[in-house]
């Protein structure tokens, strides 16, 4: 029996996977797992219990306490919850934990779309469409800061771009599950994209893809 068709979409924060991996969803009537909210719920809950970001027992302990049904916080998509996310995702402890909610998502029978960082890489590394999207620093700083003041949070561009260099160097710095683009997965750099030109790059990558699968 032939496995679901899986698309993985890894990148570094706002470099566009998010918009891309749902737009794929929509196109392909899967479901879409946003696994980077895993890890800032984890992060944001870690800081409401007064418990400490840094520690590996704290927040692994937090981490197998998370369920689906708690993701939807409004406060797990602040500024906040993203550089807590990136603290808290340096330990093994809390990726483990993490792992089989992500894996049970995989396994969905139609087929499914996982944004994040390891998804192509350590999630499901058997997946016939993998991504990699990117951006410059400066191009991902800007979408970030006016999706924040959008939201109604006041920041400084400067400020956001280097909270992303920082997120950058311990997402790919990490020894667990690194951000690192899968050695098979189609880079796609959008940094002078419209959201538009890169979801049709994306769709015309997996549609290859789809028909290698098909095939296979």
């Amino acid at each position: 029996m032939k496995p679901p068709f899986i698309i993985t979409v890894d990148g570094p924060a706002a470099s566009g996977k998010g918009t891309i991996a749902n737009r794929l969803g929509a196109l392909y009537g899967v479901p879409v797992l946003d696994s980077g909210l895993l890890y800032r719920a984890v992060g944001v809950l870690t800081a409401r219990a007064g418990k400490d970001l840094d520690s590996e027992q704290d927040a692994g302990a937090v981490a197998m306490t998370l369920t689906a049904a708690m993701l939807d916080d409004p406060a797990f998509r602040t500024r906040e919850a993203g550089e807590c996310a990136s603290r808290v995702a340096v330990h093994s402890a809390v990726r483990l934990a993490l792992r089989e909610l992500q894996l049970a998502f995989a396994r969905q029978p139609d087929g499914a779309v996982l944004d994040g960082r390891d998804m192509g890489t350590v999630i499901c590394p058997t997946a016939p469409a993998k991504l990699y999207v990117t951006a410059s620093p400066e191009v991902r700083a800007e979408r970030r800061w006016k999706q924040l003041v959008g939201q109604g949070e006041q920041v400084a561009l400067a400020d956001i771009l280097d909270d992303i260099r920082k997120r950058d160097e311990r997402d790919g710095g990490r020894a667990d599950s690194p951000m690192v683009a899968a050695a098979d997965a189609v880079l796609l750099d959008t940094t002078e994209m419209t959201i538009e030109q890169a979801t049709d790059a994306a769709r015309r990558t997996v549609e290859a893809a789809r028909a290698r699968w098909e095939t296979s």
